[in-house]
């Protein structure tokens, strides 16, 4: 009997390890295609491209003598360039002194400087247009709010006697207009919300078809779950998305920001929800956790929250987006996510922040494998936001990443000659205990950190 109760502990841990690797084998796949594509572009030969470390579980040559191979060690990858000393491309082997000038010229080493800096480069800006290709695609598939805001698709709720439906046109909500929803300022709507008095049945005038009708409908904004947060209060205690909190410590809510406010003045305190989930009602206790929130005039704000995202209470009906506003659209949330990331960094450096909120290859996979278990949606949207912070990382100007790869043409580029072998083993070595150390600090946090 004890042993059938570990099956669900190693199935959620499979499952985990699989979206991890899934998500890392995506994205290294990507970063190294850029630097392969590019340096076939620009006349430099790869010897190896390679999915994972170890030893080699399947190989293949093309006829540009390249060798494809997956190895065993599923966690990297990389492309080994004719002439490299080493998979990380650091320094010439030897061998090039020995080459003739044309041999030399499809080497990394011996390549112009603009095909070397155009090949480091690719790697990063691979992983960004897979984040902005996700992101827009996305966007294309969900859509945008159509106008006037108009119901898709009510969720399921415990509240009775509802009889908004499907397709009705909101014009009014406790004799409030219902203002347009603007993709750049949702706090009108959400102060439209905090208008409305705080019950579970609302009065609404609704457009159906072609008539103004009075009907019945929920609270614009319960406290339904629409996402949980990985790695969250809500998520360690088995909070699903579609779940309703209708009741905190006892004191039944039908508001998300009642919800949101007795999270925050809990200090921390372990709080007894009731939870309705597909009509049945369940008792849960968890313990609001510290956050580091960025805001949006930048910085970030220390407060207490449980991991969950609110939501509307019906789906809104949408119309199809564009591929150029898509576009523009991934590339702001590209640009969005570096923001973050750096703004996250500094703020960690300077102790504005906690250093906890830097994760490691645990707390990683950990957010794979509760993305994944969300839904496919959310599993690939993740994995546009880790492409991006990933492109992001490489560009850092440590030896070993591509960032420091760029330092060095740098150099080059301003004194006409690159930095000495010696001067490059040494800073490869720094660069490598610089790395190594982040990871180790990083994977600390993911042990250590509540």
């Amino acid at each position: 009997m004890e042993t059938l109760s570990l099956i669900p502990q190693f199935g959620g841990l499979f499952m985990t390890l699989l979206a991890f690797v899934v998500a890392l084998s995506v994205i290294v796949t990507i970063h190294e295609y850029g630097h392969y594509i590019v340096a076939r572009w620009s006349g430099i030969k790869a010897d190896v491209f390679s999915l994972g470390f170890g030893p080699v579980l399947w190989a293949k040559s093309d006829r540009h003598g390249t060798r494809w191979q997956i190895a065993a060690l599923p966690f990297g990858g990389y492309v080994k360039f004719r002439g490299d000393d080493n998979p990380a491309s650091g320094t010439a082997s030897a061998e090039v002194a020995r080459m003739s000038a044309e041999e030399r010229r499809q080497t990394l080493a011996g390549a112009p400087l603009w095909a070397r800096t155009a090949t480091v480069l690719a790697g990063p800006v691979a992983n960004f247009l897979l984040s902005i290709a996700i992101f827009a695609a996305m966007m294309m598939v969900q859509g945008k709010v159509a106008e006037p805001l108009s119901v898709g698709r009510l969720k399921p709720l415990p509240t009775e006697g509802i009889t908004l439906q499907p397709g009705d046109v909101l014009l009014q909500i406790e004799g409030r207009a219902v203002p347009a929803r603007d993709p750049e300022a949702p706090e009108g709507f959400s102060d439209f919300v905090d208008a409305l008095p705080e019950r579970s049945l609302l009065d609404y005038l609704v457009l159906r078809d072609g008539m103004k009708i009075a009907v019945k409908g929920p609270f614009p904004m319960p406290p339904l779950a629409s996402q949980i947060a990985p790695k969250s209060a809500a998520y360690a205690a088995g909070l699903r998305p579609g779940d309703v909190i209708t009741a905190v410590d006892g004191t039944p809510i039908v508001a998300f920001s009642q919800l949101k406010e007795s999270v925050e003045a809990s200090g921390g305190r372990p709080l007894r929800l009731t939870v309705w989930r597909d009509g049945k009602l369940l008792e849960m206790t968890l313990s609001p956790r510290r956050t580091d929130e960025p805001q949006p005039g930048g910085g970030f704000e220390t407060v207490w929250r449980i991991g969950i995202a609110g939501g509307v209470a019906f789906e809104p009906a949408t119309e199809r987006l564009g591929p150029g506003r898509a576009l523009a659209g991934g590339v702001a949330q590209v640009w969005a996510v570096i923001g973050n990331s750096l703004s996250g960094l500094y703020h960690m450096v300077t102790g504005a922040i906690s250093s906890c909120n830097m994760t490691g290859p645990i707390g990683i996979a950990e957010v794979s494998g509760a993305m994944a278990s969300q839904g496919a949606g959310s599993f690939i949207w993740f994995i546009g936001v880790l492409s991006a912070a990933v492109g992001l990382l490489n560009l850092f100007p440590i030896p070993v990443l591509d960032g420091g790869h760029l330092v060095f043409h740098a150099y080059e580029a301003v004194t006409g000659r690159p930095p000495s072998a010696t001067a490059l083993r040494v800073m490869m070595s720094v660069g490598l205990a610089i790395v190594l150390g982040v990871m180790v600090f990083a994977l600390t946090n993911d042990i250590f950190c509540p």
